[in-house]
């Protein structure tokens, strides 16, 4: 399993969409379940929550109600989940990953532009552990 995005990997025939959005014409699979909330993705946009406030909410709204095994199971293990971010991004594809590779001792690397003779993981614990910026 890797993850990358619409742009990079939007023709791969192994890509899955967990976005809550998909690109205008996208006939490939789509899985609903792991795609924020509208009300998690405006708060993020609009700058009202952090990243370290999203990841929270993303893991209770979404992550805390899902069987990690039952979703790999449904994505298959060569699946590429796809969301709209760039690579090295704060994206919830990374939260996902990170999340499949805790609970599963699974590798789920980001797909690099740079290299595409093979998978580069880009970690989330810089985004997770860095201080959440004060909300005013």
């Amino acid at each position: 399993m890797q993850t990358s995005n619409f742009s990079r990997s939007g023709s791969d025939p192994k890509a899955v969409a967990i976005s809550r959005t998909r690109p205008r014409g996208w006939t490939g699979r789509a899985y609903e379940p792991l795609a924020p909330s509208w009300r998690l993705l405006q708060a993020a946009k609009c700058g009202e929550i952090d990243e370290g406030e999203y990841t929270r909410r993303y893991y209770a709204e979404i992550l805390s109600k899902l069987d990690p095994r039952e979703v790999y199971a449904d994505l298959g293990e060569d699946a590429v989940l796809l969301c709209w971010e760039n690579s090295g991004a704060f994206c919830h594809r990374r939260l996902v990953a990170d999340w499949l590779e805790e609970e599963l001792g699974i590798l789920v690397a980001e797909l690099d532009e740079e290299d595409r003779d093979g998978p580069k993981q880009t970690l989330l614990y810089d985004y997770i552990l860095r201080p959440p910026k004060e909300v005013k």
